[in-house]
């Protein structure tokens, strides 16, 4: 299926309070923020709001807080993914009964599983649900690739609506493209090539970056759209310093580390990550000032 979400979205942070819990305060700001900046769709719950170190009982919460926070203001999409097919098919039936638009689920990690098996993992989230299901391909993170064969072949599935694509590797981006593209959306994953991606169709970007800057994330989109080029390269370019800085430790630290300098207590990420070194945050304080945002 075509055309579920279109624009920008964000893969949206879990705040938390220093004693480890939900910062539910902090997650509607956040929300408002993305809201009143233009943001198209939420993620929540995706592998940048590390729902890996969290309870059943609070992503529950997290994502009932955002079903009523979020009012039909923008798409909802909420993170299923897992490394057994079962949670993600129980994780998928629960987003539904709990008001999602739609989910998004990560290619297993760490069991590494065949292109047989990448098929078999999304047919059944498919199967599961009447949802909208985006497949998430991220080899750096989880050492599967969804290979463009295979993509073409999850294309046919009715209610798979995209894939989100962070492999790094534009010539398979291409690819994928041209042969998923009369029957399934390919959306960026990877902030550092939002344009190219979308100069080749990309229907959307799920961006990380915008969680610090949504209203420069939305104007790259809307710029692309129009076939306006040289402005979205001249927005790009002026936020890339930024873009580069929530990347120079593992996500979701750096980007954590951001939302809390521009006024948004987005607290510390669990452990096993830390917080960001100084030396990085001397970085995204500079990268932040650049891109013309404000800091706290």
């Amino acid at each position: 299926m075509k055309n579920f979400i279109s624009g920008s979205a964000t893969a949206m942070i879990t705040p938390f309070y220093d004693d480890g819990g939900v910062n539910f305060d902090s997650f509607g700001e956040m929300i408002e923020y993305q809201i009143e900046n233009g943001t198209d769709a939420l993620v929540v719950l995706g592998t940048t709001g590390e729902p890996a170190t969290m309870t059943e009982d609070e992503k529950v919460a997290v994502m009932k807080f955002a079903k009523e926070r979020v009012a039909g203001r923008a798409k909802l999409i909420f993170g299923t993914g897992s490394n057994s097919t079962a949670k993600a098919v129980a994780a998928t039936k629960r987003a539904e009964e709990l008001g999602a638009d739609g989910v998004l689920a990560v290619t297993p990690y760490y069991n590494k599983c065949t292109q047989k098996g990448i098929v078999e993992y999304y047919k059944a989230i498919c199967e599961a649900t009447s949802l909208p299901v985006i497949a998430y391909n991220v080899p750096p993170r989880t050492g599967v690739n969804i290979m463009p064969a295979t993509a073409e072949e999850l294309s046919y599935i009715p209610n798979m609506a995209g894939i989100k694509e962070a492999c790094g590797n534009m010539e398979q981006i291409c690819e994928t493209m041209r042969r998923i593209r009369p029957r399934m959306d390919l959306y960026s994953g990877d902030d550092n090539l939002n344009i190219p991606i979308m100069a080749i169709g990309g229907a959307a970007l799920i961006s990380v970056a915008s969680n610090i800057a949504p209203k420069q994330i939305k104007e790259i989109a809307t710029a692309m759209q129009k076939c306006k080029l040289e402005k979205a390269n001249r927005i790009h370019e002026k936020i890339l310093p930024l873009i580069d800085a929530c990347f120079v430790e593992v996500n979701p630290i750096p980007v954590k580390a951001g939302c809390n300098m521009i006024g948004l207590n987005a607290g510390k990420p669990r452990a096993p990550l830390t917080e960001l070194e100084e030396e990085h945050k001397k970085l995204m304080k500079k990268c932040i000032k650049s891109a013309g945002i404000k800091l706290c």
